[in-house]
Order: structure tokens, then sequence, then C-alpha cells
């Protein structure tokens, strides 16, 4: 497998930001930094690729010096270098009103990402006079989890992940970081083979399935180990540079 891989020419990383790039205090180490760095020297494409939205990764693109795509809130948003949107795909104001009541129904936490901002603890007054791109609960509650998430499941009409094992996030079905990635690569004359993709959460595994080489951190959750081609070191201890070295700059 490790020979395969090694085999495969990488133009293109894409990196998820929370529990990947980012350690526990929302910081890109020195050694992630320069890797990053090494790679785009080398004409190797760094783009991140996050659940986020986009105030609150573009300045990481700034000040890491990206000049390609963003992925932004699972897919739902793509950017380019300038900062122009490419492309949003929006989840339905009904289905936004009902996660919002159930939210209420069983107490939990939750956010929404509009196009406009982000809600936490409160939403407008109308809910339809928004468009929405993400809808997430946060539940510490093993059983209440459960349910909330089988009422989705049934829905049938919502693409659902998680960020962390306590939450559920949710697009509009078909959006996720896979598909973005692979909208990007065919703006830049690329196949899902020449992207190496990062990352530790459910809202991962399908770019890490899809791309030519699929990379769970060491901190990842185990299904994401279990659909990665390799496991890094964690986001603690430099995980992506890891990588980027192994796979990209052939580091030994």
């Amino acid at each position: 497998m490790n020979q395969e891989l090694s085999n495969k020419k990488i133009k293109l990383i894409a990196l998820d930001m929370d529990g990947t790039l980012l350690n526990e205090n929302n910081e890109v180490s020195e050694e992630n930094r320069k890797a990053i760095k090494a790679a785009e020297a080398k004409g190797v494409k760094v783009i991140l690729s996050t659940g986020r939205s986009y105030p609150r990764c573009s300045e990481y693109a700034k000040a890491l010096e990206l000049s390609s795509y963003l992925i932004t809130v699972n897919g739902g948003e793509i950017f380019d270098s300038s900062g122009k949107l490419i492309e949003r795909t929006s989840v339905n104001t009904d289905l936004v009103q009902w996660m919002w009541d159930l939210s209420q129904k069983h107490k939990t936490h939750y956010w929404a990402v509009s196009s406009e901002q982000v809600y936490r603890a409160n939403m407008p007054e109308n809910i339809h006079d928004s468009e929405w791109i993400k809808f997430g609960f946060d539940i510490d509650d093993d059983a209440v989890r459960e349910e909330i998430l089988q009422e989705l499941k049934n829905d049938g009409t919502l693409e659902i992940s998680n960020s962390s094992p306590t939450n559920i996030e949710v697009n509009a079905l078909g959006v996720n970081k896979a598909v973005a990635i692979e909208k990007v690569c065919s703006f830049m004359g690329l196949a899902m083979e020449n992207v190496m993709a990062c990352g530790d959460s459910l809202n991962d595994i399908a770019m890490i399935k899809e791309a030519g080489i699929g990379v769970a951190m060491g901190n990842a959750q185990k299904t994401v180990k279990d659909t990665a081609d390799w496991v890094t070191a964690t986001n603690r201890e430099d995980g992506v540079a890891k990588a980027i070295h192994k796979w990209v700059l052939d580091v030994k």
C-alpha cells in the first residue's frame, strides 16, 4: 500500500483545521507552517477545507500566505484566493426551522451558519428571511444525540457529519468536502488522485476516502482512521507537517 501511495503525484494538499492543522489553542505550529511553505515552494498548492465559516478561517489562509481556493462550511462554500465567492449551496429554510425547533425541544446547544453570520445563542426572528448553509447541534447526552441523529437521518434530504464526537453537523444533501475539492480540482486541471487530504472527524471522511492519499490524524475518530490510507501524529504533535514531509516532500 505505501509503495502504491508513494507513486502518487501530489499537487494539492487539502487540510481540515480544527483537530488537524490547529492545535488545542487554535494555533498553527511552526513545524506545520514550515512544511506548508515548503510544499508551496515546491509548486504544491495547499487549501483549507474546513467546517468553519469564511470569517473564521480566512485570516489563517492569509497568515499562511496560501494562494489558492478556500473551502468553508464543510463544502457549502468555495472562495477563490481573492476572497470572491465561487459557489454556495444552501439548506432549505423549512429544514433549518425544523432543526432549530428540535434543538429547542431537546434543550441542546446549537449553531447555525447563514450567508451573513454565525448564530449561537439566538436565531433571527424570521428564519425564512436568511440563506442558511449549515446547522449544528452540540449534545453531551449520548441518548439525546442518537435520537436527534436518527430523526435527521429519517428525513433523507440532509448531509450529516460531525466535527467532534459530541456534535452533529448538517448541510444540504450532497454537500461535503470531497465534492468541493473535486470542483477545485476541475478549476485547477487536477484529478482527485493528485490530492492529499488530512482530517480528524466525520466531516473529513469523504475527502479522505476520495483523495489520492487520505491521511487521518493521530487524534482522529476511529472511523476516520479506518477509512484513511495512513495515520499521522496528532494535531499537538505536528501531524500535518509529518504527513507533508512523508508524502509530498519525501523527507525521511
